[in-house]
């Protein structure tokens, strides 16, 4: 799911030299420089991608520091 997520970042960022550079410690608004309308794109490509729904009472900004920690939200969803 990790390599899948960064997939995605590239693909929102249009940048293919991502999927090189990121790895689970990047942080998506710092190392990705991911903005905010590319993050509410990111979150509805991820919901496509996994079959989830972001449920933003739960969604903090903590889970953008990292892609693990945001794949274990997003696999967190997954489970319900």
């Amino acid at each position: 799911m990790q390599q899948k997520v960064i997939e995605i970042i590239a693909e929102i960022k249009e940048e293919p030299g991502l999927i090189q550079t990121l790895n689970g410690a990047s942080d998506l608004t710092l190392d990705a420089a991911l903005d905010s309308l590319q993050i509410i794109n990111f979150i509805l490509r991820i919901e496509d991608e996994f079959d989830v729904e972001v449920d933003f009472d739960t969604f903090d900004l903590e889970h953008l520091k990292s892609v693990d920690r945001f794949t274990d939200y997003v696999m967190g969803l997954a489970v319900r």
